[in-house]
């Protein structure tokens, strides 16, 4: 059976009480208030090549791929958004611009064309050449998937035609790859669009030449040692790592890139290393909220089961790119698991990052939160409306648009539902609706609205015990295979299927090897981690223990969105019997006390807050 395909974002419509509010925020506010700061700092300017020394907003390395994600957000949002007139004309202007910036030769990079020209190609480990290029190339395939127009695409065409020169096998081009990797995953991004197979041969080159002997990177600085080369994923070939090591954005953009290159080339090798990388951070190095990267360190990946809950990183964009690729592989085995982990860190790691509002945004995601919490670089106790390095509030542009296409995904003749959110999809004359509360509701309606004959999968979410399905009111007795239900029939228009999912809350436990969580229990419905939160338990989570034994309820969460549900239960409050000493020998008193959890994705919407993911029990 062939690849799965994730779907178009044109043709999907999310109406669900959890997604479709994202991707309106992202639209209405997260895309233009980044434009606003993109102009305030410079970024967009960058592109006219005016700069001179000893004028302000001098251009940075990664500027322009921080404007690149904001384009491709508009480009989705042009999509979603056809009769947005003013936005279509608002892209059009930024697009003539940063193809205005491009060189003679196909070169593209406002820095190193502005401030400094003779440093081109002289630090691939460090400077950020080809990781703008990657995210300006995706750009432009959005751009034209989105309007049909080619002149971003044709651009992009000629830079990736340069680089093409630059980099390579032959023995007059530089046999090195990306420092910050994305640039694989774009390329064959851009073969898809063109036909043009180069585009894939020169991502294909990158993926097998990344950590070979002699070491490209220490070639261009003998200095640099073993540590480092993890940090960027270059320390040995692709094929033979196991681990997920090094910097985590870096890290799962490469490995969504070789998904990529191993599925265009039918490399059984390659996809048996992403299965295994995979599988080291989803079973070892993954936090529950699908957050990765333990350390702010190198914002690294560090080793089996070390993750702590205060100093977490888990920056947002890795949680992001952790989506990505676990929807790829999900499309290239169409086994459910993939799905589970997809699901998991963009319910949980990836809206965290992001206010409601779509205005304030966490570069890292705690797991764990008090006045006590220790706050360096970019992790911070508070969201922030912007960032200096602000590679996630812009990621999160192109990425909120994206959220029905995660949702939903094709083969020949198939549908399938992999997250089931409210919504319609329209594809290919095949037109299906979905309704219910998702992730709040396990109570799933799905309307055939068009007659044909075709296959529909639907998923049955790992995390479900027990689950029942009906055709027209009939019992499908059919068992889930990868974790999914297929379906194929001649479909009337009209058929309705009924998919309960059953939802308790859910006590897990984490390894005992993950020692920052030894006895303690963190609470699931469905898809959802909850946390504790002050505002609602007041700034005393570290001394509350939570009575496992004595049941749950749910309700209505306070003073956040409607249909939002809180879980609430029994616990016992730990007195403080310290009386200011470090340490103490008196025995504490355990009152009777409730508490009250809310979906972590949604923690400090209502003002700054102690938060608690890990909590103690009794």
């Amino acid at each position: 059976m062939k690849n799965c395909r994730s779907l178009p974002v044109g043709s999907v419509r999310l109406a669900d009480p959890f997604l479709a509010h994202r991707v309106e925020a992202d639209y209405r506010v997260t895309i233009p208030t980044s434009i606003d700061k993109c102009r305030e700092t410079g970024r967009i300017d960058s592109f006219r090549l005016n700069w001179k020394p000893g004028m302000p907003n001098r251009p940075h390395i990664f500027w322009d791929s921080d404007f690149a994600k904001v384009i491709e957000g508009m480009c989705y949002a042009v999509a979603l958004h056809p009769e947005d007139h003013r936005m279509a004309a608002e892209l059009d202007g930024y697009i003539d611009l940063i193809v205005s910036a491009q060189q003679p030769d196909g070169y593209l990079n406002t820095y190193f064309t502005q401030v400094a020209p003779a440093e081109r190609w002289k630090n691939i480990f460090d400077w950020h050449e080809l990781y703008c290029a990657g995210h300006l190339i995706e750009a432009a395939v959005a751009h034209y998937e989105a309007t049909g127009s080619r002149k971003f695409l044709d651009a992009m065409c000629r830079c990736a035609d340069y680089i093409g020169t630059v980099f390579g096998p032959e023995a007059d081009r530089m046999h090195g790859y990306p420092g910050h990797e994305e640039l694989e995953l774009a390329l064959c991004k851009l073969a898809d669009a063109t036909g043009n197979d180069a585009y894939f041969r020169l991502a294909k080159y990158f993926v097998d030449e990344r950590g070979k002997s002699p070491n490209f990177f220490q070639q261009e600085d003998p200095g640099r040692n073993e540590g480092q080369l993890k940090n960027r994923q270059a320390h040995k070939p692709v094929r033979e790592q196991r681990d997920a090591d090094g910097h985590s954005v870096r890290a799962l953009y490469l490995y969504a890139g070789m998904a990529d290159v191993a599925e265009r080339s039918n490399d059984v090798e390659l996809l048996d290393a992403c299965k295994a990388l995979f599988d080291s951070i989803a079973e070892k190095r993954m936090y529950i909220t699908g957050g990765c990267g333990s350390t702010l360190i190198g914002e690294a990946f560090t080793v089996d089961y070390n993750l702590p809950n205060d100093t977490a990183y888990a920056e947002s964009c890795a949680s992001m790119a952790l989506v990505q690729f676990a929807k790829r592989l999900l499309n290239i085995t169409r086994q459910g698991r993939y799905a589970d982990v997809m699901e998991q860190a963009l319910y949980n790691g990836v809206l965290s990052g992001i206010s409601l509002q779509g205005s304030e945004f966490f570069y890292a995601n705690l797991l764990e939160v008090s006045s006590d919490t220790f706050t360096y670089g970019h992790i911070r106790k508070e969201r922030q409306p912007w960032f200096d390095c602000s590679c996630c509030p812009t990621s999160f542009c192109r990425f909120l648009p994206q959220l029905g296409s995660f949702a939903w995904s094709e083969a020949e003749n198939e549908l399938r539902l992999n997250i089931p959110a409210a919504g319609s999809v329209n594809r290919n004359g095949i037109e299906i609706e979905v309704g219910g509360s998702y992730p709040f509701g396990g109570e799933i309606p799905v309307t055939v609205k068009s007659a044909g004959n075709f296959r529909f999968a639907l998923r049955i979410p790992g995390w479900c015990r027990s689950f029942r399905l009906t055709l027209n009111g009939e019992a499908v007795s059919a068992a889930p295979e990868n974790g999914y239900i297929t379906l194929e029939r001649n479909w009337n228009a009209g058929d309705k299927l009924e998919l309960t999912l059953d939802m308790p809350v859910e006590v897990v436990r984490a390894n005992p090897a993950v020692t920052a969580d030894a006895g303690r229990i963190a609470l699931m419905r469905g898809p959802l981690v909850y946390a504790l939160e002050s505002t609602d338990n007041g700034r005393v989570l570290s001394r509350l223990l939570i009575d496992t034994e004595a049941g749950f309820t749910t309700a209505p969460a306070p003073n956040l969105p409607d249909g939002v549900l809180a879980i609430r239960g029994e616990a016992r409050l730990e007195s403080d019997a310290s009386e200011g000493h470090l340490y103490y020998r008196a025995a504490p008193q355990l009152e009777k006390a409730g508490f009250t959890a809310i979906p972590y994705a949604l923690w400090q919407n209502r003002g700054p807050s102690d938060l608690l993911v890990w909590m103690r029990c009794r």
